[in-house]
């Protein structure tokens, strides 16, 4: 009976062992991992095409277009008191014009991850948290002047009837 009743509470206490352990295994590994994968757990996010007109010298030399995807955590999206598509397309603005030296019509210079890192970067500053761990460029591109032009031109002419002559009866 005794054999019995050790055997019993040994069971008892390597049970609690194993679950007690596979609990501090689990919370260990969930603090290792502090940045959100990009697998899950986050949410993601789709800005319009912001478009954003350059210039140069008082004239519009273009516009810089570009469709973002950013992902965030849900828990700080709820503690937003603003819409965050407004607050990401601020900050579009608010880092394009504060780079003058981004020259938008030589492609070669534009450095794909400084823009990424740059909007992350005052969004999450602005906010005063980590807002958003990653920005993803869907489309990118600019548009100079002259082929807004010609785009428009070619609009007008396709939009515009053809005079017909009359027919007389």
């Amino acid at each position: 009976m005794i054999k019995f009743i050790v055997a019993a509470v040994w069971i008892c206490l390597a049970t609690l062992g194993a679950v007690f352990y596979s609990f501090q295994t689990s919370s260990a590994k969930s603090d290792a991992s502090a940045t959100p994968a990009l697998l899950g757990g986050l949410d993601y996010l789709r800005t319009e095409v912001i478009s954003v007109p350059v210039f140069s010298k008082a004239t519009i030399d273009g516009y810089f277009l570009t469709r973002l995807v950013y992902t965030v955590d849900p828990a700080q999206m709820k503690k937003l008191s603003v819409p965050a598509q407004s607050l990401i397309i601020d900050e579009v603005y608010t880092y394009l014009y504060a780079n003058p030296q981004i020259d938008f019509s030589k492609r070669e210079n534009f450095n794909l991850d400084t823009f990424r890192g740059g909007i992350r970067d005052s969004v999450n500053k602005r906010v005063g948290e980590k807002l958003i761990s990653e920005v993803i460029v869907e489309q990118i591109d600019f548009l100079s002047r002259e082929e807004t032009r010609d785009k428009s031109l070619r609009r007008r002419e396709v939009t515009r009837p053809e005079a017909t002559p009359a027919a007389a009866h």
